[in-house]
């Protein structure tokens, strides 16, 4: 099947393509030809008038929780690939806090095979231990031949320093990161960020400094084995600046933020309602100013989502017992364009970098071309469009999101990868 994509604007950052103007021929899922005033017959194919959208290289997720082996009931390889093709993403990296964790080929291989014939790519994110303890290196080699793109503990940081500079070294020869959740365990434990409102609250709390003190335990050995290691969901100010100094010196660190850490405050906590509870907890309004100034000046390489589906029974226990995390993949997008392209903050090519081209580095992926030649890795963006978040049309299995009923400027329309194309609520073939 042939499509044709007309008129939109096209902006990849790569290819030195900012908004030029062209038509967009498709079929069989590669580019044929570009250029202006093509034409298909309606017999050939299928022609979408994309006048005043944009069509950027696709996006990725690099932090993503699918929640299979073991929690089939809050969300599947699947249903977490229809989200997020439905929020604009034609890959996404999953964590490896399944059950069992993916710390063996078998598990990696077991995910590849039931993302192989979606739209959306899924690549693991392997275990860094065994069954993500802390104590037994996992086998790095083999899960990276497996199809494994990282390594990680992610739910906890990797408790022994040891065994960090360990992974860092090996992880070193095959130039893939290790994934880091910053967090000092003896100092957590808490429901919400430490302030004046857990004060109020009564709630127990976790203090900036869990987050600081492995971010910058974690850079020193970055920096002292010349391994990659890559800060999830960074939440607090001195995180921030931290990465932010040790990028001046040359150590190989990058970041990563969620859409709710630039969004909410722990403001959002006094209602009680256990969709703002995650971890790292929603901070001060001093550290989300933080993050978005290293969002501006690029010490936050890239945007992901820590979509983490709960069940609805999970998330209606009391607060402090309810688990944390909320799903993302289908607001990520609309947040960041409310939040930082409409005020001024970031521009539309600022998104790009932090959505496809960083993280794919990051990761050591391709970044896709849109040229002539090249498979079609698109995603399709109307920046001005006004919609009100419903998670009763969600794809995810799960509901736990507090941007429900929110209004926003700006989603992804469709997606297009591997022969298929998700448009207007439906998955074709092309």
């Amino acid at each position: 099947m042939k499509l044709l994509l007309k008129n939109a604007s096209v902006i990849n950052p790569a290819q030195n393509l900012n908004e030029k103007e062209f038509d967009i021929l498709i079929e069989d899922g590669i580019i044929k030809q570009t250029g202006k005033n093509l034409q298909l017959n309606s017999e050939e194919g299928r022609t979408i008038d994309l006048t005043g959208k944009i069509i950027a290289p696709g996006f990725i997720d690099i932090h993503v929780h699918l929640r299979e082996p073991g929690r089939e009931d809050e969300e599947t390889v699947e249903t977490g690939c229809n989200a997020a093709a439905n929020g604009g993403f034609t890959a996404v990296a999953c964590m490896p806090n399944t059950e069992p964790a993916i710390d063996s080929a078998e598990v990696v291989e077991f995910i590849k095979k039931k993302a192989a014939n979606h739209l959306v790519d899924v690549y693991p994110v392997a275990a860094a231990s065994r069954e993500r303890k802390g104590e037994i290196l996992s086998p790095m080699a083999e899960l990276k031949d497996a199809g494994a793109v990282a390594f990680s503990d992610d739910g906890v940081a990797i408790k022994s320093s040891s065994l960090l500079k360990r992974a860092l070294e090996y992880s070193l020869m095959f130039d893939l990161p290790i994934i880091e959740h910053c967090e000092d365990e003896s100092l957590a434990g808490g429901a919400m960020n430490e302030s004046i409102n857990s004060t109020l609250l009564g709630l127990p709390a976790i203090p900036n400094v869990a987050e600081d003190l492995i971010v910058m335990r974690d850079i020193l050995l970055a920096e002292y084995t010349g391994g990659r290691v890559h800060i999830a969901h960074i939440s607090s100010a001195n995180a921030v600046n931290m990465v932010r100094e040790a990028k001046k010196k040359g150590i190989k660190v990058t970041a990563e933020v969620t859409p709710h850490h630039f969004t909410l405050t722990d403001d959002a906590v006094k209602t009680y309602d256990t969709n703002t509870k995650m971890n790292p907890p929603l901070r001060t309004k001093k550290d989300v100013e933080a993050i978005i100034e290293g969002l501006k000046d690029g010490t936050i390489d890239c945007i992901a989502s820590d979509h983490a589906p709960h069940s609805i029974e999970e998330k209606e226990m009391e607060f402090e017992y309810a688990p944390n995390g909320i799903i993302g993949l289908e607001t990520s997008i609309g947040l960041a364009f409310t939040e930082l392209l409409h005020k001024k903050l970031l521009s539309l090519e600022d998104l790009i970098y932090k959505y496809s081209i960083n993280p794919r580095k990051i990761l050591n992926l391709e970044v896709p071309l849109i040229q002539i030649g090249y498979k079609a890795n698109l995603t399709i963006l109307d920046k001005d469009v006004v919609w009100t978040v419903d998670k009763s049309k969600f794809l995810s299995k799960s509901r736990n999101t507090p941007f429900d009923k929110r209004l926003l400027t700006g989603k992804a329309l469709g997606v297009i990868n591997n022969r298929k194309m998700f448009f207007e609520g439906k998955f074709h073939n092309i």
